[in-house]
């Protein structure tokens, strides 16, 4: 408990991931079920279908931007994840009736993918900024994490429980049985005790504070470093529902149990990368640049696999990478950014992350219906190739980046890469630290 899982020691923290679990393996049903209906049920094996859904679900995240940082700041975090779970609840129930009778439709996919999307512009921030009022700020990176690993088990479980309910029963019987699993979550958020919570003082609601975020960023180029380099890997490389269904479906003539045991592979390595987060302390910069590095080097070797498993082999390697990207992305950002701030700064994030998804999950399902899923996965790869170089630049301009050869070993060197500060502005540099 000192170590990897210490956050795990606080009763409300606890409370909140038991029911978190439950609920994450249902949603990962939904989204296997949703995505397979649309590209096998509902259309003839359209990949930019299930990309205009994605565009769907995500697209709220930069369009209500203003609004979800404002309520994940200004609101009580805990009441508003009450609302927007009882509401993404009944959003999975009237899918899944729907479905179950016969009556489904793509443009009603369509609907409820948009008004899931709404639902969880607001869920999200308010989610990720919550577990600072469950741990407080001394064990929020690890909590983080955790809420990461907890979040990748569920992938790892969900799908393949997906993919083995659609065979046998249907996929409308999944919808449901989501629909029945935010019962979990909104249970923990009813147990946890209130008197615990480490809820700071809300900031004061003034005129143009809906902007006050993107001023606050934009003044910070350590976050706009990071920021675009999730930018780049979200809209372009995080569209795994249509990489690895056209892979299933086209290349390898897959069926839906083979589609849900794929995306539980890649779970693997994201619980992976998850712990291993967990176990680390204050991430940094450089971290990054690693797993951009990494991100990229597994769609690259997804992309030339001749056979199944070895393209679950590849997505083992792609899901510790992004994992480690987003984990760290989110707890580097929230530790290094003022708490009156964190829930606007984290909306930022969350639309820069999933916001892309309306421009690149169009563009991958139009790359792979015109030339083939593995051209696809190149897109995904150059998305990592891209982050690097964004990473690079940002360490060389404002952290001194070194690099020499000594004794025949790569060695490089960077100012400050504890933690992300200020400091940049005024010119005081931490010392340095050094790295083989």
């Amino acid at each position: 408990m000192k170590g990897t899982f210490r956050s795990l020691r606080n009763y409300n923290y606890r409370v909140w991931a038991s029911g978190a679990i439950v609920s994450n393996i249902g949603t990962w049903m939904q989204r296997t079920a949703q995505d397979w209906i649309v590209l096998t049920q509902l259309t003839r094996h359209n990949a930019a279908a299930v990309g205009v859904v994605m565009a769907l679900q995500f697209g709220p995240q930069l369009l209500l931007l203003p609004l979800t940082g404002f309520a994940a700041d200004h609101l009580d975090r805990r009441k508003l994840l009450i609302a927007t779970q009882a509401a993404m609840g009944l959003l999975a129930l009237g899918l899944g009736i729907l479905t179950v009778s016969g009556l489904v439709q793509l443009w009603q996919v369509y609907v409820f993918a948009f008004l899931l999307g709404c639902v969880s512009a607001f869920d999200s921030p308010a989610r990720q900024t919550f577990v600072s009022d469950l741990v407080g700020e001394t064990d929020l990176s690890n909590a983080v994490a955790l809420n990461s690993t907890s979040f990748n088990v569920a992938r790892m479980i969900g799908p393949a429980v997906a993919g083995i309910l659609i065979a046998s029963v249907g996929t409308g019987w999944v919808f449901l049985i989501n629909a029945a699993s935010f019962v979990a979550v909104l249970c923990s958020l009813g147990f946890l005790r209130i008197g615990e919570l480490h809820v700071g003082s809300r900031p004061v609601r003034t005129r143009g504070s809906l902007v006050e975020g993107f001023r606050y960023v934009w003044r910070r180029p350590d976050l706009k470093a990071v920021l675009l380099m999730l930018f780049l890997i979200g809209t372009f490389g995080l569209n795994f529902p249509i990489f690895i269904s056209t892979m299933s479906v086209t290349v390898f003539h897959a069926g839906a149990t083979e589609y849900g045991l794929l995306t539980s592979v890649m779970a693997i390595g994201s619980v992976a990368g998850a712990l291993l987060a967990a176990h680390r302390g204050k991430p940094h910069i450089a971290l990054l640049l690693a797993g951009a590095a990494v991100f990229g080097f597994g769609f690259t070797l997804a992309a030339i696999m001749p056979n199944v498993r070895l393209f679950g082999l590849a997505l083992v390697i792609i899901g510790v990478s992004a994992q480690t990207l987003t984990t760290s992305t989110i707890s580097l950002v929230q530790l290094s950014t003022e708490p009156a701030m964190r829930g606007r700064v984290m909306a930022i994030l969350l639309a820069i992350a999933l916001g892309g998804t309306p421009i690149g999950a169009p563009f991958v399902g139009w790359v792979a219906d015109t030339c083939g899923p593995r051209w696809a996965l190149g897109i995904g790869a150059a998305s990592g190739l891209a982050a690097g170089i964004v990473g690079i630049h940002y360490l060389t301009k404002y952290r001194h980046l070194r690099v020499r050869i000594e004794a025949w070993r790569l060695r490089f060197s960077i100012d400050d890469s504890d933690h992300m500060t200020d400091s940049h502005q005024s010119g005081h540099l931490a010392p340095k630290q050094e790295a083989a």
